[in-house]
């Protein structure tokens, strides 16, 4: 069931014929025959909600809604964070970032390089995300898959000089760790203003965090927000860093996600750590993301 943290008002409606397939592998699970048309009853809510738990990401398939279903369906599971990039919101629904390749008129309609680094939303806040929800809108004939890295399996499966390294050192996380660097063609990312820097102050959280809901570790550090861990030299820091990067996205604990026509991808910030593998620049590619806000590290 959901626990307090979750926000879940009781709607009327009967159960719907909802169907849960877990993918190949441990990460990962399809929602079928969800309709967000209708209303989405308690029962069914609390499966959906176990899944996400269960499976760290849920797809649902055949999705045909509106900004503002996204938008509500979204803030069923809590509080939803506005992105510092405001030039990429969507018009009349900042709830929404843009994620896309698209130029009009010469100028970006959305962020065209999100997630080129290995990364957990918004981990650089006081209150990361508990979650996002990603809806295609228009998707390429190739590429523009998004891989999901599971960091509880890569905590398990931490040598023990590894863990001994980190046991209770916090790192700390910055928007602007990797912000202008290029991976993708283009040059997607705006000049920050004062506010939008005022908006992202490096914050630092526990390299192993404990999952609120399940109580199980992960670890919480990725390439592109975590800058160094709080207290070490900076040698030391790195080549820390960079043993634990490499672990956390070796093959058994990555989930590869070929993205369809109608699918919105529901993923848990607090257990996994996802990259955006790129497409051909000339393809077309946009999709509409929510951010659930969740609770501090810890």
């Amino acid at each position: 069931m959901p626990s307090a943290s979750v926000v879940a008002p009781a709607l009327q409606g009967a159960q719907q014929a909802i169907e849960i397939r877990p993918l190949a592998g441990n990460v990962g699970a399809e929602v079928i025959g969800l309709d967000l048309n209708l209303p989405i009853s308690d029962q069914d809510f609390a499966r959906i909600h176990r899944a996400h738990l269960d499976y760290h990401v849920v797809v649902f398939r055949g999705l045909h809604i509106t900004p503002q279903q996204q938008i509500d369906f979204s803030r069923r599971f809590g509080v939803l964070q506005i992105h510092v990039l405001k030039q990429f919101l969507l018009a009349n629904h900042p709830e929404i970032l843009i994620v896309s390749n698209i130029i009009e008129n010469g100028q970006s309609i959305g962020l065209g390089d999100a997630g080129k680094f290995w990364h957990s939303d918004l981990s650089y806040k006081e209150l990361p995300s508990l979650g996002s929800m990603l809806y295609a809108q228009e998707l390429p004939a190739e590429g523009g898959d998004t891989l999901f890295a599971d960091m509880h399996k890569a905590y398990d499966g931490l040598p023990e000089a590894l863990r001994k390294a980190i046991d209770g050192r916090k790192a700390s996380h910055s928007y602007t760790a990797r912000y202008s660097e290029t991976k993708f063609e283009g040059n997607w990312r705006p000049t920050l203003t004062p506010e939008q820097l005022a908006q992202v102050q490096v914050v630092d959280h526990p390299i192993v965090r404990t999952h609120p809901e399940t109580g199980r570790k992960a670890l919480f550090v990725s390439e592109g927000f975590t800058t160094n861990i709080v207290g070490l030299p900076v040698d030391e820091s790195q080549q820390i860093l960079t043993e634990l990067y490499a672990h956390s996205v070796r093959p058994e604990n990555i989930h590869r996600h070929q993205w369809q026509d109608g699918d919105m991808v529901f993923w848990d910030n607090r257990s996994l750590i996802h990259l955006a593998a790129g497409c051909p620049s000339h393809m077309r590619r946009k999709l509409f993301r929510t951010t659930i806000q969740g609770d501090a590290p810890f």
